[in-house]
């Protein structure tokens, strides 16, 4: 039988929806240190490389969302 491990369990991976959640909030830039600190130790590159691109997606479309609407409404022009 093994001894068991030394030190502090290995913090648990960060899900889909925090590793969103981590990204929205460094977009607008509030996002504090000690959190920071936090996504650091669970989030991995790939989870922020996928969640940043669903992110820009999401804001480039609603982007676009508001530029059709403001101008077929006629309010632009």
């Amino acid at each position: 039988m093994s001894p068991p491990p030394l030190g502090p369990p290995p913090p648990r991976r960060a899900t889909t929806l925090e590793a969103l959640r981590a990204v929205v909030w460094s977009f607008c830039g509030i996002r504090g240190r000690a959190a920071y600190e936090q996504d650091v130790q669970r989030l991995s590159p790939l989870q922020v490389i996928a969640a940043g691109l669903v992110a820009a997606l999401v804001f480039v479309g609603a982007l676009l969302l508001l530029v059709r609407w403001v101008v077929g409404s006629g309010v632009a022009g």
